[in-house]
């Protein structure tokens, strides 16, 4: 059980004390001074965990600034030592601030009369290619040494030509000649030629370069035929292809010619490897011709493998546009059917071919093309392709090798997108799916129930006569004794949560429970636990949560799991809520409220330090305010008959010219209700936008929730406060929308409901009355009896992105001041680095991260004098896109007002999309305007009724010193 911390719960940190950056640095520098080889090169090679951990420009200068050093005095293991520790902190490099000094040290080496010595600094060069593009001393020793007679030496020259190259658009062009004769000159080994046109691929900074580095590999592919040389050239051609982007249907047809036409299965390999490239890349710029030319080679090949790998490549267009531009760019489409298409043949004919691969992309085909083709004339291909899929369910269900396994995945992925985009088909594959559960390996059944789950979410395809076969697999597996029987019994019990789209039976509570007894870890019993909190099943989750309390080693897991508990528990007395009776609904939200409450003093206690559970807290914290606002509702539609409106009402709406107060103090109370509904709005925004890390399923449950708010605060106002200027046309749901889950799917039919019950009693009645009151009632209630999903943001973080930022100048107290002199301009330099947990870009990846500075003015000091209001605060915001996950940039701040001000420098990140995310962090310095010395003076000699002398008069920039 201590592993389920894992996910949620960071290690608290405990074990050897965490030094500082100058005394890590400290450390490492005592061991580069060590007059022992063994302890030199231990800490050169700790270096790059010390950037990782530090990575500062401060740190990193003085870091690589001493690794210069040991390189130019150190022998040459130290050297190989500091140049693999370059080239894993590559990123860091542009980070050194003294450029200069660095590459001196570094090559000073190229003198040396030793050739390794020389060679090891020409891959230090080329490792450093990014920072000194258009050195031209680096440019003429790698040119000198490309003539050495030295093989390591020429090996280092190419290598940093390679990377030179590729940064610097001077250095190809002066290069390109030299490689081509050297490539073209009798006196160059072949394998050194196979070692230099590789360089060629970086010729693409322009076109007239590209196009004489594109003749140059024409001529060798047809002068040098051996099978060596072609693979290496037709390789280096498909990328030079790739970057210069002009050529690539040239190189698409030359690759289909030698697939096509050279014998060499080693060439034809290769080609189908560039065209795959050239697929994922530019799938666009496929015609319809060299799909075709494609189609007939895989249909007229005898080799399996070159068969396999020319459906790699057409399956990977059959995802894109290509697809569509083969079929519509068709010549006689009137006359041509659907399966007359070579296309169409050729993966009907792979469907049941005895390779397994094979099938998979045949079948992956089919697929695509019955997604994304609409036409009348394709539609008989949904068949082929669901017979194909149910084939290859057969023959990898009964297989547990590695490689049925990555086909049943393939296999199982069309099913759910097939099911998607067709949903009419979606019984039949679920049935197909359901009869293979039983007969399948255990491995398999696991990949089946995911996509059994994956399918039920999206339609409501599980029906309950199903459910008994499941539980009956749920007995069976609970007694069999293989390895995969607790991801099994995890994955099973989502399906069966899924398919009772009610409250479970007791029978099925019952037969889990008792399988996780006989069967089970507590880890088990958690992940299962989780699965019913995301589905909706409270009563089955708060049980298991109840039986794991006493299972863990840790407090902070105590009350993780005793909060869980709570808010399942508390979710759950909600579904006792009944339609038409609003004092037990009261009740019920009462009980919920007291369980919530309860939860959140024990969320709280598990927060650590290192992961304060900020999501978690915030959307607990907002479900209870939510809840609150509710039970509030309630009781404001209930004073209607508690506290009906006076008799004088009238009388008093009239002399005061507002409607409204004919409903007496009603009126009053569902005005603050609805603001108090629209700050809760408001507040479900700034959380989701707060949760850049999130999974998307998470982020639109947040989503719901705001959505539910805004519904109450919209019928409100069209109910009662203004129902003459209520708008329904921008509340009216979008029913083309896709649906992703049940929650959303039953979510968003009490959203539709409710708004056309408010639309018809709106302007039938006027307010306020029983009707008006019970419709909202009635809202609220269809709104919570739908179960609350805890999506898996709330247990797990698969994507973790945190910002650290670095202010100078900064004091070395934190709570002192920055002195500033009210003459002058304070220069902010924000420095920050982005840092990443085990998958970055998982979910969205930061475009460009932006900074808000703004200064209050906390405490004056000296004469309470007026000064214009636009020198009192400073307000700026800038924008920055990191590189290498590093940003920098400077702020002039002006501080004319004497006192102390207090700096603060928030973040936020802009995604891909363009969508901001208000991430943090947020930090705090502060400053204080001092008057300048000659001010003050003058100041005090006025004070004292002294004019200011000639001499100060004349006062020049000099004489302040």
């Amino acid at each position: 059980m201590a592993a389920a911390g894992k996910s949620f719960l960071a290690d608290a940190g405990y074990g050897e004390q965490e030094l500082d950056a100058n005394s890590a640095l400290m450390e490492l520098d005592k061991g580069l001074r060590s007059g022992k080889l063994g302890e030199q090169c231990e800490a050169v090679v700790r270096f790059p965990r010390l950037f990782q951990k530090y990575p500062f420009p401060i740190l990193i200068n003085s870091a690589f600034l001493k690794l210069a050093d040991v390189f130019r005095v150190g022998n040459n293991f130290l050297r190989l030592c500091v140049l693999k520790v370059t080239q894993q902190s590559e990123k860091h490099l542009e980070k050194i601030l003294n450029v200069d000094e660095f590459v001196k040290r570094v090559f000073s080496v190229i003198h040396s009369n030793d050739p390794v010595a020389r060679a090891i600094t020409l891959r230090m060069l080329g490792s450093m290619a990014s920072i000194i593009p258009e050195r031209k001393n680096a440019h003429h020793s790698i040119r000198q040494s490309l003539d050495s007679h030295d093989n390591v030496e020429v090996e280092a020259a190419i290598f940093a030509a390679a990377n030179f190259s590729a940064q610097s658009k001077d250095f190809a062009a002066g290069i390109c000649n030299k490689i081509s004769e050297m490539i073209q000159g009798l006196a160059t080994p072949v394998d050194l030629k196979l070692k230099l046109i590789p360089i060629l691929q970086h010729m693409h900074h322009d076109a007239s370069l590209a196009s004489s580095s594109r003749q140059l590999l024409q001529q060798l592919v047809t002068s040098y035929p051996s099978t060596k040389m072609v693979i290496v050239t037709l390789h280096t051609f498909t990328l030079l292809a790739a970057s210069s982007l002009v050529d690539i249907p040239k190189q698409v047809q030359l690759l289909l010619q030698y697939l096509k036409n050279d014998p060499r299965k080693a060439v034809k390999r290769l080609a189908i490897q560039d065209l795959k490239l050239l697929a994922n890349k530019m799938p666009h710029t496929w015609s319809r011709e060299n799909i075709q030319a494609l189609c007939e080679s895989a249909l007229h090949t005898p080799y399996d493998s070159l068969k396999l790998g020319m459906l790699s490549v057409l399956s990977t267009l059959s995802g894109t546009i290509a697809i569509k531009q083969y079929f519509s760019s068709a010549p006689g489409t009137a006359t041509t059917t659907a399966r007359s298409f070579d296309l169409v043949k050729l993966a009907q004919e792979c469907c049941y071919h005895n390779n397994r691969g094979i099938a998979a992309h045949g079948v992956r085909i089919l697929t695509n093309i019955s997604a994304s083709c609409q036409e009348k004339d394709l539609l008989p291909l949904e068949q082929d392709a669901v017979f194909g899929l149910e084939s290859l369910l057969v023959l990898c269900s009964q297989d547990d090798s590695p490689g049925a396994q990555a086909t049943l995945k393939i296999t199982l992925t069309c099913m759910v997108k097939l099911v998607k985009c067709r949903p009419h088909l979606s019984q039949s594959v679920v049935e197909s799916l359901l009869t293979q559960l039983h007969s399948a390996q255990d491995a398999a059944r696991i990949l089946m129930c995911h996509c059994l789950a994956a399918i039920a979410m999206q339609l409501p395809v599980l029906a309950d006569g199903m459910l008994g076969d499941l539980m009956e697999l749920y007995k069976v597996i609970g007694q069999s004794t293989t390895d995969k029987k607790q991801e099994l019994l995890v994955s099973l019990a989502t399906v069966i949560f899924v398919s009772s789209q009610k409250a479970l039976s007791p029978e099925i509570k019952t037969v889990i429970k008792q399988q996780l007894e006989n069967a089970s870890n507590g880890w088990t019993a958690y992940r299962i636990a989780r699965q019913a909190s995301r589905m909706g099943n409270h009563d089955m989750a708060r049980e298991l949560y109840q039986s794991l309390l006493t299972q863990v080693a840790s407090e902070h897991f105590y009350f993780w799991l005793n909060s869980l508990k709570e808010f399942s528990h508390a979710e759950q007395c909600l579904t006792g809520l009944q339609e038409d009776n609003y004092s037990s609904a009261l009740s019920c939200i009462a009980e919920a409220l007291k369980s919530y409450h309860k939860g959140i003093a024990s969320l709280t206690a598990a927060s650590t330090p290192l992961n304060p559970l900020s999501f978690q807290c915030g959307f607990v914290k907002l479900r209870i305010d939510l809840l609150q606002a509710f039970s509030q509702l309630i009781c404001t539609c209930n004073s209607l008959k508690t506290s009906p409106p006076p008799a004088i009402a009238t009388t008093i709406a009239m002399t005061s010219g507002n409607d409204l107060q004919r409903c007496g103090r009603i009126s009053n109370q569902m005005k603050l209700s609805m603001e108090e509904f629209r700050n809760l709005a408001v507040r479900y925004g700034d959380l989701y936008q707060s949760s850049f890390d999130a999974d998307s399923a998470t982020l639109r449950n947040v989503e719901l929730q705001q959505q539910s708010c805004l519904l109450i605060s919209h019928a409100i106002e069209a109910l009662i406060l203004d129902p003459e200027s209520a708008n329904f046309q921008e509340y009216s749901s979008n029913g083309a929308a896709h649906v992703e889950s049940e929650y959303e799917r039953r979510m968003m039919s009490v959203f539709n409901h409710v708004l056309e019950e408010v639309e018809s009693l709106n302007r039938k009645y006027a307010p306020v009355s029983y009707l008006h009151t019970a419709c909202l009632c009635s809202a609220v209630i269809a709104l919570l009896k739908v179960p609350l999903s805890f999506q898996r943001y709330f247990f797990q973080k698969l994507q973790s992105t945190s910002i650290k930022l670095a202010l100078s100048p900064s004091p070395r107290n934190p709570a002192e001041p920055i002195a500033v002199q009210n003459n002058q301009q304070l220069a902010l330099k924000v420095e920050g680095v982005v840092q990443h947990g085990s998958k970055p870009g998982l979910f969205r990846k930061i475009q460009s991260v932006c900074l808000n500075v703004s200064s209050v003015l906390q405490s004056k000091s000296g004469q309470d004098y007026k000064i214009p209001i636009d020198n009192m605060t400073n307000e700026m915001e800038q924008r920055v896109e990191p590189h290498n996950d590093y940003f920098s940039t400077q702020f002039l701040l002006n501080f004319v007002i004497l006192g102390t001000h207090n700096i603060t420098v928030e973040s936020s990140v802009i995604d891909s999309n363009g969508i901001v995310w208000k991430t943090g962090p947020k930090t705090t310095i502060f400053v204080k305007s001092l008057e300048d010395p000659y001010s003050q003076q003058v100041r005090l000699q006025q004070q004292q009724g002294q004019p200011p002398s000639q001499q100060q008069q004349q006062r020049t920039a000099y004489s302040r010193f």
